[in-house]
């Protein structure tokens, strides 16, 4: 898929590949009063989008279609996909189109970092595509982007949010020596759907990860999300909660999905606010550090913000 904007900066998807369309033709059902973005800040949103066109670089803000972009470009704020644009799994959830990815681009990192001070951003959030087709998944590439941002911008914060590295042996390790200032890869929905909504995915293995991650640099912040609204029970959400939590994840997000287009996996429901933020006090009952629970809840929405409660809730939590 790719993405256009229209007159009021929301994203709309258009089929890139319609041939390779994956599932039946869906309804898309009306958004609630609740579903709203904001229409960008024409100046800033046109400045974001023209430093990341310098710069010969994809965003997952428009790569995945999403609703914030508007607030968030408008703010300077963007989040980098790096390896390209073609992505070799083939979730039924998501925007990205899928297909054979191009050669790794060596230039991308420093293209990253220039963004990255181009923007004066405090946080970063770099994220990227599935590559199955590399050995190690992907995970020197994000290395050498971390390090890349530490060079230009040394006081700049930096979030991964990286692909499970299935079968990748020593890639978590490759990323983590980096040495990111948070650890995100998101579960994306409950256990029974990964068959239908998150193919060629492990959820066990997504856990063992998150939970690696934590044991081989305690102090690293660790983050995962999920989606609500395909027909998941509350039961289901908890249960995803207690196993982050046991894999000592430390930031939860959860957020509505949004359905890109009528080929992608329908939406059950669209979870009211209320629930979303009963959601949030039970996730900070069962002892996240953090929670952040909306229906436009994004990995990457509000991160820099984020990072900083973090950040202060960790320092209170030592000192207490």
């Amino acid at each position: 898929m790719v993405t256009v904007i229209d007159t009021l900066g929301v994203v709309k998807a258009r089929p890139r590949h319609p041939e390779k369309a994956r599932l039946p033709d869906t309804p898309l059902l009306t958004k609630p009063a609740w579903i709203r973005v904001r229409a960008p800040g024409a100046r800033a949103f046109d400045a974001t989008r023209d430093v990341l066109r310098a710069h010969r670089l994809t965003t997952v803000c428009e790569e995945a279609a999403c609703p914030n972009i508007g607030e968030c470009w408008g703010k300077r704020h963007a989040t980098f996909m790096i390896m390209g644009d073609i992505c070799t799994r083939a979730c039924a959830f998501c925007n990205v189109a899928t297909g054979r990815p191009g050669v790794l681009d060596s230039s991308e990192p420093l293209r990253v970092a220039r963004a990255v001070a181009a923007l004066d951003l405090a946080h970063v959030v770099v994220t990227s595509v599935d590559r199955d087709d590399l050995a190690d998944g992907g995970a020197a590439h994000f290395a050498a982007t971390i390090s890349a941002i530490r060079a230009a911008r040394p006081a700049t914060s930096v979030e991964v949010l990286t692909p499970d590295f299935l079968r990748k042996t020593g890639a978590l390790e490759i990323v983590l020596s980096a040495m990111p200032d948070v650890f995100n890869h998101n579960v994306e929905t409950v256990p029974s759907f990964y068959r239908r909504i998150r193919p060629g995915a492990d959820y066990r293995h997504s856990l063992r990860l998150l939970e690696r991650a934590k044991a081989l640099h305690p102090g690293l912040f660790t983050k995962s999300g999920i989606m609500v609204g395909f027909g998941e029970s509350s039961e289901e959400v908890l249960t995803v909660m207690d196993d982050l939590r046991a894999a000592s994840v430390d930031f939860l997000t959860i957020g509505q999905y949004l359905q890109p287009t009528r080929k992608h996996a329908a939406i059950d429901r669209f979870v009211t606010p209320e629930e979303f933020q009963s959601y949030r006090r039970i996730a900070e009952e069962k002892g996240f550090l953090l929670v952040a629970s909306s229906p436009l809840t994004r990995s990457s929405y509000h991160a820099a913000e984020d990072f900083a409660r973090l950040k202060a809730l960790r320092q209170a939590s030592l000192g207490a």
